[in-house]
């Protein structure tokens, strides 16, 4: 999982923004895709209290049957 994250690179132009210092406001289905995996390796190491872990599971799940839906339909 963690690899997935590392190998992910920006766009081209996403780098050239940031190197100018504006603002990135695109959002792609690789970031959507990474950040399922950051819920994933942060709850197995124990980052979110038990108050808060069905919030987080309940935005895991929706993100991750959105990430469903949207592979399938390509």
């Amino acid at each position: 999982m963690t690899e997935e994250i590392k190998e992910q690179q920006p766009a081209p132009e996403t780098a050239q923004q940031q190197a100018n210092g504006q603002q990135v406001t695109d959002l792609n289905l690789n970031d959507l895709a990474a950040l399922k995996s950051i819920i994933d390796v942060a709850s197995s190491r124990g980052a979110f209290k038990a108050a808060e872990m069905e919030p987080v599971g309940k935005i895991y799940n929706k993100l991750s049957t959105f990430l469903d839906s949207v592979t399938k339909k390509d």
